[in-house]
């Protein structure tokens, strides 16, 4: 059991008033909120070790290089990735997706396949559509059905001897829907496809195994699993990692550099061009830590109980529409009221204090396939409560009552 008043205790912006009621804070799908350790080493860097890394031979350099290497074998261990140098830092999910399929683009043909879902977010769409236009590949969609789920039979049937790559969301943003990952890479293996996982919304849930799930890439922000903005991972496979080319040319990512030619550096540094975010890498590592120390099961378990309680109480209100209803589920409800627009009734709880998202959420094939402008979407962390779902319920019923 998790002692959620001194978990609370641990972040500052959640005791605040928000038009003089107290805040309430379901909008973790879009970013989570930071704890004091995390809040502290980022002072603690900037107060103590500020230097750039790898470069140089003086002290501070050499402790925040440490700081920053640590970082990465926390990742790693995190994950459990093979080698160390499969752990690329990035500035967020978006890079590392686009980082993968910029090196995709130079390596497709003509008459080659890649596959996204229709579940997918924004990001795991158009840099796939880059990729595409660029090679001449063809991009085929997974569908979904009306619980928001993949139609796994109808991915069967994409997967061919064409397919090079598959890229799929563990977790869907918009609706909170757990994907079988670990199905869908299995069979795009047996095809000789490469797998990317977009697990922005899965890693502040739950704890990823690259390994067990055998995917070839896996991508994720540290924003969501309170870390810095700015600061992400792409773990790659060291043999795709070694096939892919640079992203980005500049510093750190070169071996020797001549106005005739240009040789790379070996992983990581191949992908880490120019000065990283150095305090946002070192402080993920901090927020590992600090979500380690609750527990994932714990975290995922008492997650469950929020959705649970939460789903409960909506069922009971008139009009509610939920869209999203798979049996594996995040801690996230996308729901409208009928005849309300979702923008109007988050306005309306905004001025109450809770803190919720409205609208197509970077993911407007699912909008389109419910044929709906957008859905308000409360998701849940491991420091929100029951008492709050009370609350936003309050509002709702406000909200409700004024635009009906």
């Amino acid at each position: 059991m998790l002692d959620i008043q001194s978990i609370r205790a641990d972040f500052p912006i959640l005791h605040q008033e928000i038009n003089g009621k107290p805040l309430v804070y379901f909008d973790n799908g879009a970013t989570s909120q930071k704890p004091v350790v995390v809040i502290e080493a980022i002072e603690k860097y900037y107060k103590e070790i500020n230097a750039n890394i790898h470069r140089g031979v003086h002290h501070l350099s050499q402790v925040a290089t440490d700081a920053y290497e640590e970082a990465r074998l926390i990742v790693k261990n995190h994950i459990n990735a093979a080698q160390l140098h499969e752990v690329i830092f990035t500035s967020g999910t978006t890079f590392g997706i686009n980082l993968v399929a910029n090196g995709f683009s130079q390596m497709l043909k003509e008459g080659d396949e890649v596959i996204v879902s229709h579940l997918e977010h924004h990001s795991n769409i158009v840099p796939w559509q880059f990729a595409c236009e660029r090679s001449g590949a063809t991009l085929k969609v997974i569908p979904m059905n009306e619980k928001g789920e993949l139609v796994m039979e109808a991915y069967d049937q994409l997967l061919t001897d064409r397919t090079k790559l598959v890229a799929v969301n563990h977790i869907s943003n918009a609706l909170g829907t757990i994907n079988p990952i670990r199905e869908i890479i299995d069979k795009a293996h047996k095809v000789g496809a490469a797998v990317l996982i977009d697990g922005a919304q899965a890693v502040p849930h739950i704890k990823p195994d690259v390994q067990e799930l055998d995917c070839d890439f896996y991508v994720f922000s540290g924003h969501k699993m309170c870390a810095p903005t700015g600061s992400g991972i792409l773990y790659g496979k060291e043999a795709w990692l070694n096939k892919l080319p640079p992203y980005q040319g500049g510093g750190e990512m070169i071996k020797e550099v001549t106005f005739e030619k240009t040789t790379y550096a070996c992983l990581p540094h191949k992908f880490e061009a120019g000065t990283p975010n150095i305090e946002a890498g070192i402080v993920l590592g901090v927020a590992i830590n600090y979500l380690n120390s609750i527990g994932f099961e714990n975290i995922e378990a008492y997650e469950k109980e929020l959705l649970k309680y939460a789903t409960e109480k909506l069922q009971e209100m008139p009009g509610i529409i939920f869209y999203g209803t798979s049996t594996e589920k995040a801690s996230v409800i996308s729901f409208n009221f009928e005849g309300l627009h979702p923008y109007d009734v988050g306005a309306i709880i905004d001025k109450l204090g809770i803190a919720v998202r409205t609208g197509h959420h970077c993911a407007q094939p699912i909008m389109e396939y419910y044929k709906i402008p957008g859905t308000i979407r409360a998701s849940f962390s491991f420091y929100n409560t029951k008492e709050e779902i009370d609350r936003m319920m309050d509002a709702l019923k406000k909200a409700q009552s004024m635009l009906s």
